[in-house]
């Protein structure tokens, strides 16, 4: 019986620990979207032991990204924000993100002056 009342407090506690990131996540959401036309969508994508990224897309085409340690919190996290979330960054989707010269460097890399990827 203390076993059982242990495994649902260790439970509770997660859930508790996952539910505060989801909320943390989705404020960053949120001032993202403010801060770049008012809205903006995501896409999340699987980074293996790591976690997941949120990819975001501001209604102005800026572009951001935020970590998440298992794709149930930044589902709730994106839900929490209330954004488009898309199943694939592919097509309309990414042709709205804009990016500028820093960016254009980086994959460019070395052949445009860029910074190195050492």
């Amino acid at each position: 019986m203390a076993d059982t009342k242990q495994a649902e407090g260790t439970e509770r506690a997660r859930n508790t620990r996952s539910e505060r990131k989801a909320a943390r996540l989705a404020k960053q959401i949120t001032a993202f979207a403010r801060s770049h036309g008012g809205s903006a969508e995501g896409q999340i994508a699987y980074l293996g032991q790591r976690g997941v990224r949120i990819v975001l897309v501001g209604a102005n085409g800026e572009w951001g990204d935020l970590v998440a340690e298992s794709h149930d919190i930044a589902t709730a996290a994106v839900e929490r924000a209330g954004i488009t979330l898309h199943e694939e960054f592919d097509g309309e989707f990414a042709a709205r993100v804009r990016t500028g010269p820093y960016e254009w460097s980086r994959m460019a890399g070395s052949q445009l002056g860029g910074p190195s990827n050492d």
